[in-house]
């Protein structure tokens, strides 16, 4: 072959390649709660923005309800790789540090425009906090406001006494004591048979979680005590996502923007359709009485003194930076 046939044979080779596509790559997401939960359906949006934005070059699949991993386990299942991107509760991990944990201190913040407040001092400082682990957050959403529920009206904090009390995070077995009540660990797809085998005889959680449990079958009274909004996180393995193409990369951050102020809009329009859910399958959606708010806010004042004295200096800088604002 001479030299300009090897010439012309380059070129095509060259141009076929410019002109393959790019191998389209699936990410594996798992996400603890169920398909008909709001985080999840919006966790699918995104997962579809993605696909669409990037041409099918990444794919995003997502493994709802712990089907993949179990909720405790998808954490460190993005740190290690086993998975690229997976969504959790954040507050689980206040263990490893307080900053992860302070939107579960209740009264805190209690409404979503304190909520909104506290997640922009809260994000900056976990991100670095993320960063030591390889991680880096894409989004979070929060559930709407924490409720009681139980099978009797609870009129003062001494109601809860002796009640075995669903809990799901260390701020919530501290609230449970406080209030002389026994907090039972138990994951949201096991409230049903929690309480079906008096495992548990009340819990604070969303409307959300009340309705997509079904708690009529259970309990028989929802007090909304509106006591504080926790999150879900989603992040992704910061090595994976380094991996990506840069347009890739930047669809997948703007798709996680547009999944954040999608999910805050279905987390606010939730807390409302979700009680009505309940009142319509006969439950009594009940105003708290003064007695109650006054006993419930005194645990929250008792045990956001103790985090004060304990929490590390990035969770201390969160809340400085949140009573700033």
């Amino acid at each position: 072959m001479n030299r300009f046939a090897k010439s012309l044979t380059a070129a095509a080779v060259s141009a076929l390649a410019l002109a393959a596509p790019a191998v389209a790559e699936t990410w594996n997401m798992p996400v603890p709660y169920g398909d008909t939960t709001f985080h999840t359906v919006n966790i699918r949006e995104f997962a579809a923005d993605v696909a669409e934005a990037t041409e099918g070059a990444l794919e995003i699949e997502v493994h709802s309800a712990g089907s993949l991993f179990p909720h405790g386990e998808i954490k460190n299942a993005v740190r290690s790789r086993q998975v690229p991107i997976g969504e959790f509760f954040l507050s689980t991990l206040s263990n490893e540090d307080a900053a992860f944990g302070v939107d579960s201190q209740p009264f805190l913040a209690a409404s979503y425009e304190e909520a909104e407040k506290l997640w922009s001092a809260q994000k900056p400082v976990i991100t670095e906090l993320f960063a030591e682990q390889d991680l880096m957050p894409l989004f979070s959403v929060p559930w709407p406001a924490q409720g009681l529920y139980t099978e009797e009206e609870v009129l003062t904090v001494d109601d809860l006494a002796g009640l075995r009390f669903r809990a799901y995070n260390a701020a919530l077995e501290k609230f449970a004591q406080l209030a002389k009540a026994a907090p039972v660990q138990v994951e949201a797809p096991d409230i049903p048979q929690a309480f079906s085998t008096g495992q548990v005889d009340a819990m604070m959680t969303s409307p959300s979680t009340g309705a997509n449990s079904k708690a009529w079958d259970f309990v028989s009274t929802y007090t909304a005590v509106d006591a504080w909004l926790p999150k879900n996180i989603v992040v992704v393995n910061k090595r994976m996502f380094d991996r990506l193409p840069e347009d890739v990369q930047a669809a997948v951050l703007e798709a996680a923007a547009e999944a954040e102020t999608r999910g805050w809009e279905m987390s606010v329009a939730e807390a409302d359709a979700k009680k009505a859910v309940m009142a319509e399958n006969g439950m009594a959606i009940v105003t708290p009485s003064d007695e109650l708010m006054s006993g419930l806010k005194d645990i929250g004042a008792t045990m956001m003194e103790d985090w004060k004295t304990s929490a590390s200096e990035a969770g201390q800088k969160v809340l400085a930076d949140y009573e700033a604002e």
